[in-house]
């Protein structure tokens, strides 16, 4: 049974419509690019420090996790937000904030001030950026294209965040060795503020409903729990989603303590080992691309990317050369990217549109937030046991997980037919 839709008579459509199409979606492709890649530089240099400064994987999975866990609490906040208000200047706001952290880092390292707590400081402060930049982004690129283009422009986004995650950490690696940290910095804030210009020129942007600006935020915030609690098919996608950040993406976050514990690399290794992510989360990103909007079809690969990835983080610890470990990684990376896209596609196209920044919200506080929780998990379980059995364990997890899911998918297909 197809997951039931909110449009019945589009449950089955396979129709397929490429997102550039749209001259909106053409004029903001260019601001992610360049905000994509400015982040991705500003991540990577933030997990390089973790590791220079502390040697330690739980401290690396401290520092992801501050990336990641504001998501936990202020996605829903901004969810609301996104509901409210033009998203287009949203981001505009978000873009700059993330830009003033990668200034201020490069400020402190030339007072000589950047220290453990300033490190920390800056991975929350670009953590409550990124958890307000995501839903408003979610909201924006729906009012871009046409329905049957949502999983051609999500898949076109999760290009440009895995080309950026090749990139990024490769312009930051080049800064590293050929300059000091601070310019690498300064470069990444450069990239993010060359998206501003791309953002101010989107002429379709949607603004909020008249009758949500008079709406108290409490009331909004209960509404869309309500929503989302009552809709059984995106309660099922949100299981997915969370199986998906607890598996490949805690493995993603945790890349410099993989690099520096399973391989004694440094910055070179851990460049490496990001750019074999990036390139398998390319491959995931132009395979959702071409996906059409039929939700049983993107269920189907959901549920079997995920699967699949258990299998690969399970055999990850035991490949013991870089080029193991890199075509391990890429894979997983693959596996991530299809099951992540295809997951927010599915929550996009179910979703009624007066909630769609409020769910959408959840969908990110489980997708950014949950790994935060298992970063930290994992990187505890890695110092204390090793990569090896932490990796077998959260793999384990996620099969069991997945088992439960297709149980729970089986009810609902069952609940329907009768």
């Amino acid at each position: 049974m197809p997951i039931p839709s909110r449009d019945p008579h589009r449950r089955d459509q396979r129709s397929y419509r490429n997102a550039f199409r749209s001259a909106d979606y053409r004029r903001y492709f260019p601001a992610g690019v360049f905000s994509t890649l400015g982040s991705w530089t500003l991540r990577f240099l933030l997990g390089w420090s973790a590791w220079e400064l502390t040697a330690s994987a739980t401290w690396v999975g401290a520092v992801a996790g501050l990336m990641l866990a504001p998501a936990l609490v202020l996605s829903p906040v901004f969810g609301i937000v996104a509901d409210r208000v033009n998203p287009r200047n949203g981001l505009l706001i978000t873009v700059i904030l993330q830009g003033a952290v990668a200034a201020a880092a490069a400020t402190a390292m030339l007072l000589d001030l950047y220290a453990l707590p300033a490190l920390l400081l800056f991975a929350t402060a670009l953590g409550v950026a990124t958890s307000a930049h995501t839903p408003l982004r979610l909201a924006l690129v729906p009012a871009l294209v046409p329905r049957e283009s949502l999983p051609s422009a999500i898949g076109f986004s999760a290009i440009t965040f895995n080309t950026s995650r090749i990139l990024g950490p490769a312009l930051g690696a080049w800064l590293l060795s050929v300059a000091h940290a601070e310019a690498a910095f300064i470069a990444a804030a450069l990239l993010m503020f060359c998206a501003l210009p791309f953002l101010m020129i989107i002429s379709g942007a949607p603004r909020g409903p008249e009758s949500a600006a008079h709406d108290r935020f409490l009331v909004q915030l209960a509404d869309g729990w309500h929503y989302t609690r009552r809709h059984a098919p995106i309660r099922l996608v949100f299981g997915f989603t969370l199986v998906n950040a607890l598996l490949g993406r805690t493995v993603i976050e945790l890349l410099p303590a993989l690099s520096g514990q399973l391989l004694s690399g440094g910055p070179t290794t851990l460049a490496t080992l990001t750019a074999g992510a990036g390139l398998g989360s390319i491959l995931g990103g132009l395979l959702v691309s071409r996906q059409g909007s039929g939700e049983e079809r993107l269920l189907r690969l959901l549920g079997g990317a995920l699967a699949t990835g258990a299998i690969l983080v399970a055999g990850l610890g035991y490949a013991s050369s870089l080029q193991a470990v890199v075509v391990v990684i890429a894979l997983v990376s693959l596996i991530t990217t299809v099951a992540g896209t295809t997951s927010q596609a599915l929550a996009q196209l179910l979703v009624d549109d007066a909630y769609r920044g409020r769910v959408l919200s959840l969908w990110t506080m489980l997708a950014m937030g949950a790994p935060a929780l298992g970063a930290l998990a994992m990187g505890w379980l890695a110092d204390r046991y090793s990569f090896p059995p932490a990796l077998l364990c959260f793999a384990v997890l996620s099969m069991l997980m997945l088992v439960w899911l297709y149980s729970r998918r089986r009810k609902l297909r069952a609940d329907s037919a009768g």
